[in-house]
């Protein structure tokens, strides 16, 4: 039977309480299972809905970032966030992967200061679907441990960033940027 939570008004039983800690408990566990950001080939690159845009970042100017989460979050509505019809990626390369770097420190961008909440931003876009592919020759060529990307499984690492641009247009991806 049901009991009457007085404090809030609400009704709570102990099994809607274990099954929320049951959810939670799964949702961390799949979360820090699932938290390495893996790698794709070319391949692996497929548009799987009939709206597919990459949206690509090359630029480290946080005003402008700010601007694609906004024009992503406003293209999303478009289709009310129903991943079935629209798929969006960005694809990050030279000054553009700073916004996915846990430790900037032995970086170029080692004096920047990001403003967190930007990936805050980009987080709640990955819950409809939202990735981001991010250079490998831009961390090679800039002497950056892959170690220091921020570690959630909705971001990629592709061989090359312009060549996944070029590899996802091939495929059926509109192209933008802001600028």
């Amino acid at each position: 039977m049901p009991k009457k939570n007085s404090k809030a008004g609400s009704t709570t039983s102990r099994r809607g309480f274990l099954g929320a800690m049951v959810v939670s408990g799964a949702t961390l566990t799949a979360t820090k299972l699932a938290a390495a950001p893996g790698k794709l080939d070319f391949g692996a690159l497929k548009k799987d809905t009939d709206i597919a845009c990459l949206y690509h970042c090359d630029f480290g100017d946080q005003n402008r970032f700010s601007q694609l989460l906004t024009n992503m979050n406003n293209h999303l509505s478009s289709y009310e966030f129903d991943t079935l019809r629209v798929r969006l990626v960005i694809v990050a390369h030279g000054a553009g992967i700073k916004f996915f770097i846990d430790d900037l420190s032995g970086t170029p961008w080692a004096n920047d200061q990001i403003d967190p909440d930007l990936y805050k931003r980009f987080t709640g876009l990955t819950k409809f679907g939202v990735e981001a592919y991010l250079c490998e020759i831009t961390y090679k060529r800039s002497n950056i441990d892959l170690a220091k990307t921020k570690q959630d499984s909705f971001l990629k690492f592709v061989p090359s960033g312009v060549a996944t641009v070029a590899e996802l247009q091939s495929k059926g991806f509109a192209y933008l940027k802001v600028g």
